[in-house]
């Protein structure tokens, strides 16, 4: 087994980052338009990652993965962030959906589903969100699912911005089976193949023009008992859990493309030459990177912190609601002064600047807006100082 020590962390770090700059980047127009145009080039970097020995770093080797613990992973999550494309690319975009059904998926599950979603064979995705109930109220959940005479499930409803479900093979759909809107116990998560019948994807959602994401459709899909992920009625622990992670590996990857757009700053400011001399002279670009890297400096640590926790199973919502919103802030600022500094080229189709300073902003949003975790953390500090507070 590999030991993770800090030299060795940094060198596969360095060999990542290598691989997204000079293998992923090239590729990312083609990439971004998703479906029959981004298979080819997907394929032949996945196949160069393994080639390198960079394959799925994160996931579990008995299953075909590099088997890096998640505390060590945190750099590498970085570096492969750098491009929306890196963890596809690198195997590691799965890492969700193996680490929960790795730990709360049945028998079949395990053995039908996890070497494929490893080996990048088979794709998943994950439906929480509907038209008319936001992720942040999952009580409210519409969508149902129903017992079979016989066994198992029927499900049916709709669910939204979901990321990746044109072209996966299994979605997880969060349902209720049992109780009323509000009710907290009630919830269930099912595994759903795509090819069942019934389920649809009504279209495709741009996000401020990006591909990717889907809204679908489940009428009277049957799902087998088996498939069902956790206890039934039991969803909000399983999803929980799952949500520390997502958002740190988000956090991770927002820091990476906040990092990218810095070096794109910093070497538009080096580069450029006007009637005045050079950018780096000029003392409001020198102002966009002090404010670029003081955000990066005083974000990475929180991330980090959260990242720790996580990896060692402990109670981290405090610093994950720190750490996500500080992520996606930082990302959609220095992307921001990355583009001042270019001008209007950095508006246009020659630099990835409109893609990061895109996905900042919806990174305010994804995950759980600003807002909810500002009320979630202060919340709970408040209630932390509540009994330790001493009259004067």
């Amino acid at each position: 087994m590999t030991e993770y020590d800090v030299t060795t962390i940094d060198l596969i770090r360095k060999r990542v980052s290598a691989f997204v700059r000079d293998r992923v980047f090239p590729y990312e127009s083609r990439l971004d338009l998703g479906g029959h145009d981004a298979s080819e080039p997907r394929e032949r970097l996945r196949a160069e990652a393994r080639e390198a020995g960079l394959w799925a770093l994160p996931l579990p080797s008995e299953l075909g993965g590099g088997g890096m613990p998640l505390a060590a992973y945190a750099p590498i999550a970085e570096a492969e962030g750098a491009s929306d494309h890196g963890p596809t690319a690198l195997g590691s975009a799965s890492l969700l959906d193996v680490t929960m059904l790795s730990r709360h998926g049945s028998a079949r599950i395990r053995s039908a589903y996890l070497s494929g979603l490893v080996s990048g064979d088979l794709r998943t995705c994950y439906a929480m969100t509907e038209p008319d109930t936001p992720g942040t109220e999952p009580l409210l959940t519409a969508t149902r699912a129903e017992r079979r005479t016989g066994g198992g499930w029927r499900v049916t409803g709709r669910k939204w911005f979901v990321s990746n479900a044109g072209d996966a093979d299994l979605v997880t759909v969060l349902a209720r089976t049992s109780g009323t809107a509000g009710d907290r116990d009630g919830l269930s998560l099912l595994l759903v193949p795509t090819s069942s019948p019934g389920f649809r994807v009504v279209r495709e959602l741009p996000v401020l023009g990006a591909t990717g994401q889907y809204e679908i459709e489940f009428d009277g899909v049957e799902v087998d008992e088996d498939h069902l992920v956790g206890e039934a009625g039991r969803a909000l622990a399983v999803a929980g859990e799952r949500l520390q992670l997502g958002r740190t590996l988000r956090a991770l990857r927002w820091l990476g493309q906040a990092q990218r757009a810095f070096d794109l700053m910093c070497g538009r400011a080096a580069e450029r030459r006007g009637a005045r001399g050079p950018l780096a002279d000029r003392q409001l670009v020198q102002q966009h990177v002090f404010e670029s890297l003081l955000a990066l400096r005083t974000t990475r640590p929180l991330v980090y912190e959260a990242m720790a926790l996580v990896a060692e199973g402990r109670d981290a919502h405090v610093e994950l609601g720190l750490a996500k919103t500080a992520a996606a802030r930082t990302l959609q600022e220095v992307a921001d002064r990355a583009v001042q500094v270019f001008g209007a080229a950095g508006l246009g189709p020659d630099t990835p600047l409109p893609a990061l300073l895109r996905t900042g902003r919806t990174a305010r949003i994804l995950d759980g807006p600003d807002e909810q975790h500002v009320s979630s953390v202060a919340r709970r500090v408040l209630r932390s100082r509540q009994g330790a507070v001493t009259p004067a």
